[in-house]
């Protein structure tokens, strides 16, 4: 029995993390059709449900709707110029 109820809470946490289109467009502040080709075009990971009715059901894990809006660490190559490069290009 509480083996039961111990995987019926995991269904219900795993539920609770997994958001519609709507719910992403509405979060990301875009389309609900921006966002049903991102997952098309593969820049979007999301789970296809069964098909029931005119368009595709997906749901998309909350983790790779935070992953997509924490920022991404800068590179060397997007590094401020420095006060003395600029120095050197201004005499």
């Amino acid at each position: 029995m509480i083996a039961q109820d111990q995987k019926e809470a995991n269904v219900a946490h795993d539920e609770a993390d997994l958001l519609t289109v709507r719910e992403v467009a509405k979060q990301l502040r875009v389309d609900d059709t921006t966002v049903r080709r991102w997952i098309k075009n593969g820049a979007l990971e999301a789970i296809t449900l069964p098909h029931r009715g005119t368009r595709q059901a997906y749901r998309i894990r909350r983790s790779t709707v935070d992953a997509l809006l924490t920022p991404a660490e800068r590179s060397e190559k997007y590094e401020p110029i420095s006060s003395e490069s600029e120095n050197r290009n201004t005499t």
